[in-house]
């Protein structure tokens, strides 16, 4: 059996009508799709491959440990 976690998927439509996914957890790992399932699938492999190298390098994958916080700017600046 392996290790299961649940983290949270990021998906932000850009300008030209393309999908950006990231994990807020693991912000390294950032891809995008044509639609939502293309990316949302984008994403699941490009955590898998991630996963896959930080252990063949012997390393567990740097997941978590960040803080969420709100963040004010201003646009008019």
């Amino acid at each position: 059996m392996g290790d299961t976690r649940t983290l949270t998927a990021v998906f932000t439509p850009d300008e030209n009508g393309w999908t950006m996914a990231q994990l807020a957890e693991w912000p390294a790992i950032v891809t995008r799709g044509r639609t939502l399932a293309e990316a949302r699938a984008m994403l699941e492999d490009a955590a898998r491959e991630m996963i896959a190298s930080y252990r063949d390098e012997g390393r567990e994958p740097p997941i978590g440990g960040g803080s969420v916080e709100p963040f004010t700017i201003d646009f008019a600046a």
